[in-house]
């Protein structure tokens, strides 16, 4: 029984690893790793040095001192309770220009494609209805000749075969 037990966990997991999701999935962390690398040289590489050009440093560089003496000890470790607010403001900017570029590179795009998807879909569909209404009423006028030709008047039997 724990054969089949582990054939079927087995079987399972094949599952959901072949999935699409979990294959789309694994290429998205994939480009997002990529990207973020991209994203981060341009901070650091042209923002922050960009926003460090109002003092003398780049973001990496700027902090308070909570606690003094704030230096560096003779044995190479700081000394002191530094607060590294330009590695926060430094992070910020990096999610914040990561989201810009994600929302106008990726979402917007797709929002739009989407709806034109939808506009055309909907479209689609009301032209299928006038289609199909005409092709109703071209039904009944056909209906309404067979009849006048009967001589039955204007008006369809009840109870026909058809459901006329």
């Amino acid at each position: 029984m724990s054969e089949k037990k582990k054939e079927s966990v087995l079987a399972g997991f094949k599952a959901f690893l072949m999935r699409g999701n979990v294959v789309d999935l694994a290429v998205a962390v994939v480009i997002g790793a990529a990207f973020t690398n991209i994203v981060n040289s341009v901070v650091k590489g042209i923002i922050s040095p960009v926003v460090g050009a109002v003092g003398t440093k780049s973001l990496e560089g700027y902090k308070s001192c909570l606690k003094a003496p704030c230096a560096i000890g003779p044995d190479g470790q700081p000394t002191g309770v530094e607060i590294l607010w330009g590695s926060v403001l430094n992070a910020t900017l990096t999610f914040v220009i990561t989201a810009a570029v994600v929302y106008f590179l990726m979402v917007l795009p797709m929002a739009k494609y989407l709806a034109k998807q939808e506009a055309r879909r909907k479209a689609k569909e009301g032209v299928q209805e006038v289609v199909e209404i005409t092709e109703l009423e071209l039904l009944k006028e056909i209906r309404d000749a067979l009849v006048a030709q009967r001589g039955g008047g204007g008006t369809p039997p009840t109870g026909s075969r058809n459901g006329f």
